[in-house]
C-alpha cells in the first residue's frame, strides 16, 4: 500500500449534506443581511466558532443563528454517498488506517450518529471541530487526524471537497483526491493530486 491512512472530510464526500448547507447558509445570510452573495460557499470548511466569530459579532445574532442552525440539523436526514462506505472498508481491509477530519461541531455528529448508528464503527478514529483550535484551511485538522493514527501527513491521503479543505490537506503535506461534488471538476484543477467524481470511483488497491 502507497498510504498508510486515508483522511476523510465529512460533508460532500461521506454524506451528501454540502446542498442542505448551502441552502441553510443562504438564508441566514439573506435574513441577516450579509453583503457578500457568496457567503455560504465562503465558509465551507470552516468551523461554526470560526463562522460566528467572524461573520456574526453580535452575540444575540450568534445566538439566533447557532439556534437555527441545530434546529435545521436535528431535522434533516443526512445521506451516505452510494459506496462511500465500502470503499473506506475497502482500505481498511487493506490495512489502511481510516480517519474522518470534519469542521463540524459534536452536536451535528451526535445527530449523524443517531441517523446512522454504525457509522463510527467503519473509522479508527475521528477529528472534529472540539480537537482543534484552528480550522481549514490550516493544516491543523489534518496534522491532528495523522497524529491520531500515529501517521506522518506524508503518509497519509485526504479526500475534500472544498477549497479550504483542500488547501488544509495539501499544507499538511498529504496527497489530496478532490471529489466534484461541490465545486465543478474544473474549478478545483491545480487544487488537488487527482479529481474524481465521487468515493465510489475509486479502487482501494490504488492506495
Amino acid at each position: 500500500m502507497k498510504y498508510k491512512a486515508a483522511l476523510f472530510d465529512l460533508d460532500g464526500v461521506l454524506i451528501d449534506s454540502e446542498t442542505l448547507y448551502t441552502g441553510f447558509w443562504e438564508r441566514v445570510g439573506r435574513s441577516h443581511h450579509l453583503p457578500s452573495p457568496t457567503f455560504a460557499l465562503d465558509i465551507k470548511g470552516t468551523t461554526l466558532v470560526d463562522i460566528l466569530n467572524t461573520y456574526f459579532p453580535d452575540p444575540e445574532v450568534r445566538k439566533d443563528v447557532d439556534r437555527m442552525l441545530h434546529e435545521f440539523e436535528n431535522e434533516i436526514v443526512y445521506p451516505v454517498y452510494d459506496g462511500a462506505l465500502e470503499f473506506v472498508d475497502s482500505l481498511r481491509s487493506c490495512g489502511v488506517k481510516t480517519v474522518i477530519v470534519t469542521s463540524s461541531d459534536e452536536k451535528k455528529m451526535d445527530f449523524l450518529f443517531a441517523q446512522h448508528p454504525d457509522f463510527s464503527s467503519h473509522f479508527d478514529a475521528i477529528v472534529t471541530a472540539s480537537d482543534v483550535t484552528r480550522s481549514k484551511p490550516d493544516p491543523e485538522p489534518y496534522l491532528v487526524g495523522a497524529s491520531k493514527v500515529g501517521c506522518d501527513p506524508r503518509d497519509c491521503v485526504v479526500f475534500e471537497d472544498s477549497f479550504q479543505g483542500l488547501e488544509a490537506g495539501r499544507r499538511a503535506g498529504a496527497v489530496v483526491i478532490a471529489l466534484s461534488t461541490t465545486n465543478p471538476a474544473a474549478s478545483l484543477k491545480g487544487k488537488a493530486d487527482r479529481i474524481v467524481g465521487s468515493l465510489a470511483e475509486l479502487d482501494a488497491s490504488e492506495f
